[in-house]
């Protein structure tokens, strides 16, 4: 009888949970590190961001007190415009706000011969005017200064003195001609009379540099020459006091519109 043959057990691998465990580790440090990453990009932007934003708001503001005009957008209460403090002797650095201070100065300082019609202040957008009337500072004919205008030149020269703005001095006449050998026309006589206002503005401490001499004769009346009223208004001396260099074109050419 044939001998019966003994079955071969199969061999059980007990070690398969380790692949497993391995596949499991190797899946867990992927999941890791793609965290990491994602992380550390973040964490860049977010700190460019955070950088960005802590220098707009840490800027240096270009006015000294930035007024928010309109709706604040929350309430729907428009905001309120606080006037802004000029103090005497604090120039402000922007031009335009200079000119506002500049014309205070000269009212303050002109007030009895504003009341009194000798003395008239116009601010425009670029520049200020001082307008003399030539009634006290000249006499008729002469580029001599009188004795009371030197009083009121010197307070306009304390004002002047403080900025460093271009002033124009403007000289003016009537047309009533002039023919004398120190005065051929009244275009010399209206360019001396504005060289002597400036001589006395330079001997008060006004930069010689920042201003100029301009005499413009009989050719730019504000009133009619045919009457006594008009002709006393026409025979004036302008301080224009500019924001800019550049606006004494402005002004030469809204002189000629006017025309």
């Amino acid at each position: 009888m044939a001998r019966k043959r003994k079955r071969h057990e199969e061999h059980e691998n007990l070690e398969r949970w380790m692949v497993s465990y391995a596949d499991f580790v190797t899946l867990l440090f992927a999941f890791f590190v793609v965290m990491y990453a994602i992380s550390s990009i973040n964490e860049g932007k977010y700190r460019v961001l955070s950088d960005t934003l802590i220098s707009a708001f840490n800027t240096t503001p270009k006015s000294l007190q930035p007024v928010q005009v309109g709706d604040d957008g929350l309430s729907g209460t428009p905001k309120i415009i606080e006037p802004v403090e000029l103090r005497a002797g604090d120039p402000p650095e922007n031009p335009v706000d200079q000119l506002v201070q500049i014309a205070t100065d000269f009212e303050l300082a002109m007030l009895p011969f504003i009341q009194d019609e000798m003395v008239s202040v116009r601010r425009e957008d670029l520049w200020v005017e001082l307008e003399l009337n030539t009634s006290f500072l000249f006499e008729s004919g002469s580029a001599q200064l009188e004795a009371e205008a030197i009083p009121i030149l010197r307070r306009i020269a304390d004002v002047l003195r403080k900025y460093p703005n271009q002033i124009k001095v403007e000289g003016f006449t009537d047309n009533v001609p002039i023919n004398t050998y120190a005065f051929p026309s009244n275009w010399e006589l209206s360019a001396a009379r504005a060289a002597s206002v400036v001589h006395v503005f330079m001997k008060q401490g006004v930069r010689p540099e920042n201003m100029a001499a301009v005499g413009f004769g009989e050719y730019h009346p504000v009133a009619d020459n045919a009457t006594t009223a008009g002709r006393n208004r026409n025979r004036r001396v302008l301080v224009v006091v500019l924001a800019e260099k550049d606006s004494r074109r402005l002004v030469e050419l809204q002189r000629a519109g006017a025309q």
